[in-house]
């Protein structure tokens, strides 16, 4: 029976605890103006974080080029914005569907 090497697997500890704290890192943090009216006292929900879900690629592009642009309404009404953004994000990058579809043809 071989016996393993102390120093390997020390070293994959190593490796393992290291990503897990660069993907902590970048962990969302929270949104300070969530729940708070924009100046014209408008919040966004559901119905235009689906909207916002379905023009992100296009807005993301645009954004690249404008700081007047952003993908994501930092005035929103929390989970259901973005359950609504998901939603329209996924209609349009196919989620899930797309590439299991794929895979059985």
């Amino acid at each position: 029976m071989a016996r393993r090497d102390p120093r390997g697997s020390r070293a994959s500890l190593l490796a393992l605890l290291v990503l897990v704290v660069v993907l902590a890192a970048c962990t969302a943090g929270a949104n300070p103006t969530a729940q708070v009216a924009a100046e014209d006292g408008t919040l966004a929900g559901f119905w235009l974080g689906l909207w916002h879900g379905v023009i992100g690629p296009v807005t993301f592009v645009v954004s690249l080029f404008s700081d007047a642009v952003g993908i994501y309404e930092v005035h929103n009404n929390g989970a259901w914005y973005d359950l609504g953004f998901v939603l329209g994000l996924g209609f349009i990058v196919g989620g899930g569907s797309c590439g299991a579809r794929s895979a059985r043809s």
